[in-house]
């Protein structure tokens, strides 16, 4: 089973530098069962923290399972929004920015 740091690094490798041109957010990945991170980013480049950033534009609430489906493509974020496996704080269209961002 894949962690958390290898899905994360994961979406980072289908980041798409030209959807992030002139952006500056701070994705918040909170994993109920396991650990934090945060996707930041910056004028097309997107680096990874571990933990929480006070800076968060939107958070992002799911187990493992859950962001293992959505960034292998198997889970659609928005039915997982809709079923309850996925909640957002924050900037809830920010969240919708993702497929954008990542090819998931």
């Amino acid at each position: 089973m894949s962690t958390v740091a290898d899905i994360i690094q994961s979406m980072q490798s289908k980041f798409n530098p030209s959807a992030a041109a002139g952006l500056d957010l701070v994705f918040q990945f909170n994993i109920e069962d396991g650990e934090n991170y945060a996707l930041v980013v910056k004028d097309g480049t997107c680096a990874v923290e571990q933990g929480e950033n006070p800076n968060a534009n939107v958070t992002l609430i799911l187990d493992t399972d859950t962001l293992k489906g959505i960034t292998s493509g198997e889970t659609d974020g928005m039915q997982a929004f809709m079923a309850g496996k996925l909640r957002a704080e924050g900037d809830m269209m920010l969240a919708m920015k993702l497929s954008e961002l990542f090819a998931f």
